[in-house]
């Protein structure tokens, strides 16, 4: 197994969930309000935590994975549950603190994997661009601003805190399935948003996250591949409702990714990596300070190496559940 106070009656709520690997687990940024530009599910969104804000963010990525005679036992399914806090800064710059942990389930006969992994630290810097030109997010937006083009870049890193050699009840150690990468990972990406209508929002992301080659206990040196990815979403403000501070928004969101092969001892391992299209549509709910998100995940395209030898990986799964809940106060 491989791998979200705009303004004054405004609800102020957040999308924090990219980039989610399959594997381990990080975490990406951002938020909307209930008048202004909607969000993705799982991608980043480009909006940033108001000044002095405080952000408690959840989220449960479940994959259930295909199943072939020929990898008896095998990967039944994975979660993947992400716990986190976000802070504004500054009105342009956010951060965060994410601590996941992960369950790895094989069937019968199989060894599982559960614990708390890597916690990570993330920023972001949100800017805009105007008839004035290019400038940081400012303090206060209206909503005609709000449907200026807004950007944002974030950027962060693992913490060893997940135990790298964890082993499994045989005693074992198997890289796809320790709580750590061993050393610290970073990921860097850029996202772009704009509302294309007063009730249409197009967000766009592009990240990438890499990792450090790290020996295991084992004594086996693993460098796992390095993760690129391209999403896209559409939202759309379906059904507000003022006096009751609601409003849900039908999401729909494409996720290219592309994975490099894993390298064991300097050599790429056979059955990792390769490419694939994920499509995945959902809807975001928000009240008062608080939102909710749910979205079904399936692989429509893929081009995997070794493909018919990769069961449990990227690719390979029947569907993923995404279930997102954040509280801004």
């Amino acid at each position: 197994m491989k791998k979200s106070m705009l303004g004054a009656g405004a609800l102020c709520a957040a999308l924090v969930a990219p980039p989610a690997l399959a594997h381990h687990g990080v975490a990406g940024v951002g938020a909307v309000g209930l008048q202004g530009p909607g969000a993705p599910i799982e991608s980043a969104a480009s909006s940033v935590l108001p000044e002095g804000g405080m952000l408690a963010y959840l989220k449960v990525d479940q994959a259930r994975f295909k199943k072939y005679d020929w990898a008896e036992p095998n990967a039944d399914y994975a979660r993947f549950t992400m716990l986190g806090l976000g802070y504004g800064v500054t009105p342009w710059f956010s951060a965060y603190l994410f601590v996941p942990h992960n369950t790895k389930v094989e069937q019968s006969g199989g060894l599982d994997s559960r614990g708390w992994a890597d916690a990570s630290l993330m920023g972001q810097v949100g800017f805009k661009l105007d008839q004035d030109g290019w400038r940081l997010t400012p303090a206060n937006e209206s909503l005609d601003d709000l449907e200026d083009w807004h950007f944002s870049v974030f950027g962060g890193a693992t913490l060893p805190t997940g135990n790298a050699n964890h082993r499994l009840a045989d005693g074992s150690i198997d890289a796809g399935k320790s709580l750590g990468f061993g050393k610290p990972a970073w990921s860097l990406g850029l996202t772009a948003s704009k509302m294309l209508s007063r009730t249409l929002t197009l967000s766009l992301e592009a990240s990438t996250f890499r990792f450090q080659p790290y020996t295991y206990d084992s004594g086996e040196r693993v460098q796992f591949g390095a993760e690129n990815r391209l999403n896209a979403a559409l939202s759309w403000r379906a059904l507000t409702l003022p006096a009751q501070a609601f409003r849900l928004d039908p999401v729909l969101e494409v996720q290219y990714l592309a994975l490099g092969r894993d390298r064991v001892d300097g050599v790429g391992e056979r059955g990792t990596g390769g490419r694939m299209v994920y499509l995945m549509p959902g809807v975001r709910a928000y009240w008062h300070n608080a939102s909710i998100a749910l979205g079904l995940k399936k692989p429509v395209w893929t081009d995997l190496n070794e493909s018919r030898t990769q069961q449990g990986a990227e690719g390979k799964e029947k569907y993923r559940l995404v279930f997102s809940a954040s509280l801004m106060f």
